[in-house]
């Protein structure tokens, strides 16, 4: 089970990303985008929006800068001052991120905004799935504490053997579930990033600085006016 879930899975998903991801971008180039609802409705958007790009991204960014350069983060951490400085931020971030994608389930709830009305099931899948990893994260910075140190003694190993094609989940086969579940929740949002919006955040805008400025007009009936 635990070659199944640490291992097979997470090629899997890999794959499929990388497949369809490219698939998609050949066959269906136009849906490779964030499909943005800023017209719709930009008021809790911005409220929602800022928190959890912000957020998400400098998490995601201290995850990526440990995975590859340990030696250095272990440096950082060994101070037990700077590791408590580090849990604190991250624990910040995370609630920033939460407060984030809140608001913005929140303005796809039905009535709530026309931004309901163009939702679809994949954006519901997505976003469900990016609440529970966020708030497994969160959970795990609470009850299974100093996980930024942990992390490098468990899941960079993993995660390089997997990289490696030499693939082992000893690190990470005894650690406790809720931690477990925050790695395989990853996965599972690797896996849907193919067939969701996901796929926008792989695309560089290089096209926009060549390309004739547009001209964007309301198409609707003026009110008469008394």
């Amino acid at each position: 089970m635990q070659t199944l879930v640490f291992v097979v899975f997470p090629y899997v998903a890999v794959l499929l990303a990388i497949g369809v991801g490219v698939y998609r971008r050949r066959a269906r180039a136009y849906t490779y985008s964030a499909l943005s609802s800023q017209l719709l409705e930009g008021g809790r958007l911005f409220w929602g929006s800022v928190p959890w790009h912000y957020g998400i991204t400098l998490i995601l960014l201290a995850h990526l800068l440990a995975f590859l350069f340990p030696g250095v983060a272990g440096l950082i951490l060994a101070s037990p001052i700077r590791l408590f400085v580090a849990e604190a931020i991250g624990l910040a971030l995370g609630f920033y991120s939460i407060f984030g994608l809140a608001i913005l389930m929140v303005r796809r709830l039905p009535g709530q905004s026309r931004a309901s009305a163009v939702s679809s099931t994949m954006d519901w899948v997505l976003l469900l799935f990016l609440a529970v990893q966020v708030a497994t994260g969160v959970a795990v910075a609470l009850f299974d504490r100093w996980g930024s140190l942990w992390f490098l003694s468990s899941a960079v190993p993993w995660l390089r053997s997997l990289v490696l094609l030499r693939p082992d989940a000893a690190t990470v086969a005894g650690l406790p579930l809720l931690v477990q579940a925050h790695f395989v929740c990853g996965f599972v949002l690797v896996l849907l990033f193919p067939f969701s919006r996901l796929v926008h955040v792989v695309m560089l805008p290089a096209g926009y600085l060549w390309r004739p400025y547009q001209v964007v007009i309301w198409n609707r009936e003026r009110r008469a006016h008394d």
